[in-house]
């Protein structure tokens, strides 16, 4: 092992074992209401399993409601103006290899700090933060899909020589199999010409579900699960003003049911998937020194707040609950009991607290925005009084902050918001400019400016870039301007 691996007595008796295995399982727009305790129509026993066994955070907050920037923070634990990756990343198989390095800017992302602590790495499915034709730094294993999102049959994928081909498997199951097929190849005590007998293993499996497209898309047997069903616990509201849905959504407002069939169908057939990567886990004795994590990169709206989308589904690009918080379940070696927390956590803590539990090492970095949330893993309690840390969210010039029940949403050149979540959880009612809760707008707005201050450069901020939620071309270093950093589909400007 590395010298950054690092023996915690605590580690041994709190996870089982002083370097754990990882198993980090990660969906493509899975809002936090798409689990059965609000969504009960939903047809998904392994992870109603993890709720169960593990530990679920209630307030998770992606760091961007958006796919590309929010997996570039979970990776770095920047936020995007300090890592440089504002929208999501188009057409990611035309990228040069070199791209991927050049939108993370140099920063040693989680899988190469953990390859380097002397952990096996492998990633199986969505990359989408630069390039996918080659393994990014840190990974021996690598199953990638050539871009963001895209058909389910006949996805387009990279093979082990970097030529395009289309997977003909169902793409949710060929993710797993290639996991699955990684440990089998680890347990055997070699991957890709490594030898694993001695090494713990860090192991990303990104499932485009549930992304679009949802009709006919999907294997009849899952979408048997919702015959019937009308999905009475998903709100039908009319379009918001800002609902700025794309083609495919349009449909949705007047018939959401084969839509949200098709949703559903999609995550029950990620849970299929995670059942056969948890029973491969114990064929191979590997269970118990594993850390099981479950979660999205950001939300997802599918008629909530009137909008079909996440952070670009409305103009401006918006900071809804449904956007910004994800599902996060975690559970340790040998974990039985259950625990739920409702402490406000930043996803940009998700590099720490990989770190904390692998016993490794994390060299300080000023610009990490997120700090470890390992002691609410481990219990459900954290000395740290996480109530009262700042939570933060961005997309273009956009910043959001939740402090307590207030959050508070600031844009470079469109309309502010405040709400109190206590009072008003569905967000409802914008305070921004009255003149009873100036003091608190007046607050946040301070406390947000020099926290990003000290969280962001010069050279990745996305204040004042005009990203508009249609996606990002090059990266920032190119030195482009706006009209050839980004797709604008808008021309608001």
């Amino acid at each position: 092992m590395s010298s950054d691996m690092t023996h915690d007595s605590r580690s041994d008796t709190e996870t089982g074992t002083p370097h754990p295995n990882f198993l980090v399982v990660m969906t493509d727009d899975q809002g936090p209401w798409a689990l059965t305790r609000t969504m009960p129509e939903l047809v998904t026993p392994t992870v109603d399993e993890l709720v169960e066994t593990g530990t679920i955070f209630d307030n998770f907050y992606c760091a961007s409601p958006v796919c590309s920037p929010a997996r570039a923070s979970l990776l770095t634990g920047r936020m995007p103006s300090a890592h440089g990756v504002h929208d999501w990343l188009i057409p990611g198989e035309e990228h040069h290899d070199d791209h991927g390095k050049e939108y993370l800017g140099g920063v040693r992302p989680l899988p190469e700090v953990l390859h380097e602590a002397g952990y096996v790495c492998a990633m199986s499915g969505k990359w989408h933060v630069g390039t996918s034709r080659r393994p990014a730094p840190g990974f021996d294993f690598w199953y990638a899909h050539r871009k963001g999102g895209g058909p389910y049959f006949d996805a387009p994928i990279w093979d082990d020589h970097g030529n395009k081909r289309d997977e003909p498997r169902y793409f949710t199951d060929a993710v797993a199999d290639e996991a699955c097929r990684f440990l089998d190849d680890y347990a055997s005590g070699n991957v890709a010409g490594r030898t694993t007998s001695n090494s713990p293993f860090y192991m990303q499996v990104n499932f485009t579900a549930p992304h679009h497209p949802w009709v006919g898309s999907h294997p009849q047997e899952l979408c048997d699960l919702y015959s019937g069903c009308d999905f009475a616990s998903v709100p039908r509201e009319p379009p918001h003003p800002w609902s700025k849905p794309r083609t495919e959504f349009y449909e949705a407002f007047d018939d959401p049911v084969p839509q949200l069939r098709g949703y559903a169908a999609s995550l029950s057939g990620v849970d299929r998937a995670l059942r056969l990567l948890l029973d491969k886990l114990d064929e191979h004795d590997l269970a118990s020194d594993t850390v099981i994590v479950y979660m999205a990169d950001n939300g997802f709206s599918c008629g909530h707040h009137g909008i079909w989308g996440k952070g670009n589904g409305t103009y401006p690009l918006n900071f809804w609950e449904n956007s910004v918080r994800v599902p996060f379940i975690i559970r340790l070696p040998g974990q039985t009991e259950a625990h739920e927390v409702s402490d406000h956590v930043s996803a940009t803590g998700f590099m720490s607290t990989i770190c904390e539990l692998a016993g490794v090492d994390l060299a300080d970095d000023p610009l990490r925005a997120g700090s470890s949330f390992a002691n609410l893993a481990r219990s459900g309690v954290d000395d740290a009084k996480r109530e009262s840390v700042m939570v933060f969210d961005e997309y273009g010039g956009g910043r959001m902050v939740r402090s307590g029940d207030y959050k508070l949403i600031e844009r470079y050149d469109g309309p502010g918001e405040l709400y109190h979540l206590g009072n008003d959880p569905e967000e409802r009612e914008n305070l921004y400019g009255t003149a009873t809760h100036a003091h608190m707008q007046n607050e946040l707005h301070d406390r947000l400016r020099e926290w990003f201050a000290h969280h962001e450069t010069a050279a990745d901020s996305a204040w004042a870039h005009d990203v508009q939620g249609w996606g990002q071309l090059v990266p920032l270093r190119r030195g482009y301007d706006d009209k050839h950093m980004y797709v604008h589909g808008l021309h608001l400007r």
